[in-house]
């Protein structure tokens, strides 16, 4: 990747000026929020909470357990568990010595788990019973690995495993004075290691200043109150939307955590905990506007049609608004009166009442999934970021969201568009480097601070970003034409809720198709009400009537694209695309490599005439 393509951009945007921190590492903002609430909660699970003074007295007994097996400044501590209370006080020990924690996702193999341990040089290792047989299998290969300590398991009895308890025990009284003392904003915070799609995970390098620099962009951007906030933690540790949204922010601002231990019960969760801050992946958004589609077929003919009157109305207003255009005085009464009737109680019913911000990311977003939720009352702004930006590095602004964009760059944030369409990106919150790959840091990053992305976007003239695809992903047809397949998915995504995942092929080919993998919520709905007996994945994959139920939808979908664009056959496949399997990231983006070398057999079928055609697209 030449580093000349920043000489001369096509376009730029800087944020506003950076936000002074006000402090220079996570464990003085931790010690700040302690002391100014000890007794509020910071952290529950089910029927167990943590206050801030109790979490802060765990996290020095494990800091001083830490320092009394040799682990100090610059160190590295593997931490292999699942969403739970005890993960903000190893995190926040081990931070506290001046070592550096890191997470692994709970779906890691033993192969995978000794690959990144090894690479990260880890000595001591955190786990609980989800993970521990498979950091016991990896041991072999970790001759670095000097003990075990265990969260909810039983010691082996080698000498080499020990108890979170007895860890905690052997540190008692340990002060933090002269840890304070020794960090340094530019010491390394954590390690975030990418999901490893194109060959072998890089470990991301973030540092305290990194991340208190975003956290005074989030302040700067989104306005989130101080104290008193509440937040859902439920994406994998291992990933920086969790570690950023979910903990740092909260340990920063002095929220009170819920730990959702299962992604699939979120929904469930938005309910009880009426977060504050709610960040979730695309799929989760199309999932809540299903089902309140869903709840709205339902409804009687008279209400159904009136509530349908309604939701029309407010995307009406919504795009008018969107498109700076005036909105009629009734159509905004009208609206005004469906929102205190109609969209305020399912706001509440939602849990998405109390929020101060909400925010989508990780992947793009269909705009009609953000037009629904705007139109009902929540207002979701896309961001944009990667694990090399310290999770943010665009986003759209409470109140002046533009749909279909990721928003301004951040502050202190500056963005070039280079010259083949790369987004170019500088700032504070920008990573030093990979870890152990030189190489690979001098490929990303320019001598002068610019860090190559690897995605295709665009500015508009207010200095919004709108992100195209991935470069390497972007498809090019036999003919020459360029296709950004996240388009083309997101059109086919959005036509029915029956879509889980559609992976667009097309590539050095004359025509596009697609892999359609079924939503494993609805589609078993949706064959209840359609009288079909056997509902599992594998039967209503071959179900005439729900082939052509999805046919019917890609049609649709295909009407929205240019005729390059469009999907001539597709195939669904028999099985669910589980997150963090063979097919999806944990955050569910889809892996296009294995895809395309997994299903080669299937994809040679629908080139050679077989598979479904969608119905005719209105618009050929």
């Amino acid at each position: 990747m030449e580093q000349a393509t920043t000489s001369a951009p096509r376009a730029a945007a800087r944020g506003e000026d950076p936000v002074e921190p006000k402090h220079a590492t996570l464990f003085e903002a931790f010690e700040a929020t302690a002391a100014a609430q000890p007794d509020a909660v910071a952290i529950r699970e089910d029927e167990r909470e943590q206050t801030w003074a109790e979490l802060r007295s765990a996290a020095l007994g494990i800091a001083g357990g830490l320092e009394a097996l040799g682990i100090g400044r610059g160190d590295t501590v593997a931490l292999l568990m699942r969403n739970r209370l005890e993960f903000n006080a190893c995190d926040l020990g081990a931070v506290a010595v001046g070592a550096v924690p890191f997470s692994l996702y709970a779906t890691s193999s033993p192969e995978q788990i000794a690959y990144m341990l090894g690479d990260a040089e880890a000595r001591v290792a955190i786990a609980d019973s989800v993970m521990v047989d498979r950091l016991r299998a990896a041991r072999e290969q970790l001759p670095q690995l000097e003990r075990i300590v265990l969260v909810d398991a039983d010691p082996q009895g080698d000498g080499a495993e020990m108890t979170l308890a007895e860890l905690e025990r052997s540190g008692e009284g340990w002060d933090p004075a002269s840890a304070l003392a020794d960090a340094d904003a530019e010491d390394l915070l954590t390690l975030i290691y990418t999901s490893g799609t194109t060959g072998p995970p890089k470990g991301v390098q973030l540092t305290h200043r990194n991340l208190m620099s975003l956290i005074g962009g989030v302040e700067a951007i989104l306005g989130l109150p101080e104290g008193e906030g509440r937040v859902i933690s439920w994406l994998p540790a291992a990933h920086i939307a969790e570690r950023g949204a979910n903990y740092y922010l909260p340990v920063v601002r002095g929220y009170e955590t819920t730990v959702c231990p299962d992604p699939k019960r979120v929904a469930e969760f938005l309910g009880k905990v009426r977060p504050t801050w709610f960040f979730a992946v695309p799929r989760v958004w199309e999932k809540l506007k299903a089902g309140l589609e869903a709840m709205v077929a339902g409804l009687p003919d008279e209400q159904r049609e009136g509530a349908e009157k309604a939701l029309a109305a407010a995307t009406q207003r919504v795009r008018l608004r969107q498109a700076g255009e005036p909105v009629p005085s009734e159509l905004d009464a009208a609206v005004e009166q469906a929102d205190a009737q109609m969209f305020a109680p399912i706001r509440a019913q939602l849990g998405l009442d109390d929020v101060a911000s909400v925010n989508v990311g990780a992947a793009p977003t269909p705009v009609e999934v953000l037009e629904f939720f705007h139109a009902i009352g929540i207002e979701i702004g896309e961001l944009w970021g990667m694990s090399e930006t310290c999770g943010v590095a665009a986003c759209n602004p409470p109140g002046a969201v533009k749909l279909g964009t990721v928003g301004p760059p951040f502050p202190g944030i500056e963005i070039r568009i280079a010259d083949d369409g790369e987004v170019l990106v500088r700032g504070a919150s920008i990573m030093p480097g990979y870890r152990n790959l030189p190489d690979k840091t001098a490929e990303a990053l320019s001598e002068d601070g610019w860090l190559h992305t690897g995605d295709v976007g665009e500015l508009d003239a207010d200095g919004y970003l709108k992100i195209v695809d991935r470069k390497k992903e972007l498809l090019i047809n036999a003919s020459g034409k360029n296709m950004s397949p996240t388009e083309i998915e997101s059109k086919l995504s959005a036509s029915s809720p029956l879509i889980g995942q559609a992976v667009a092929i097309g590539d050095a080919r004359p025509y596009n198709v697609a892999l359609v993998v079924l939503d494993p919520d609805f589609a078993p709905v949706w064959a209840g009400q359609h009288g079909i007996e056997d509902a599992s994945i594998e039967a209503l994959a071959a179900n005439p009537e729900l082939q052509a139920a999805v046919a019917s939808a890609i049609g649709h979908a295909n009407a929205r694209m240019s005729r390059v664009e469009q999907i001539k056959r597709f195939r669904i496949m028999p099985r669910e695309w589980v997150p963090g399997g063979d097919e999806l990231t944990p955050t569910m983006k889809l892996k296009r490599r294995p895809i395309a070398e997994r299903y080669s057999e299937e994809i040679e079928a629908l080139y050679a005439g077989e598979g479904i055609e969608p119905d005719e697209p209105a618009s050929a």
